[in-house]
């Protein structure tokens, strides 16, 4: 074999084996999460979520719910607003088996 094919064959083995190595990474993460269980639908719980989340904001004035995320397989948030008029007030409660996280901002007034 002469040089310029020895340097060939050293270069394309170079490239080669960093495409084979991401081969192996991506099967083994494609094997991990295979591993993994399936999220599992929670939304019996959203009943549940949604009279917990609005009977803690009802301390703030009248609720309204403006929507409902399950972000994990045991966790359902829920947003809102609470009040009427100069005292609305917007909340973000996160919701388990019981409300485990409850965030209230207040709206500013539009001038």
């Amino acid at each position: 074999m002469n040089p310029l094919q020895v340097c060939g064959l050293l270069i394309s083995t170079v490239s080669l084996g960093g495409c084979v190595a991401g081969i192996a990474t991506s099967a083994v993460g494609m094997a991990v999460r295979g591993t993994r269980a399936a999220p599992q639908d929670n939304s019996a719980l959203a009943p549940n979520a949604r009279d917990a989340c609005s009977a803690q904001a009802a301390r703030y004035g009248a609720v309204h719910i403006i929507d409902m995320q399950q972000v994990a397989i045991n966790k359902i948030k829920i947003w809102g607003t609470a009040g009427d008029g100069a005292a609305r007030q917007s909340f973000e409660c996160t919701y388990g088996t019981k409300v485990t996280g409850f965030k209230l901002r207040k709206i500013p007034l539009r001038r």
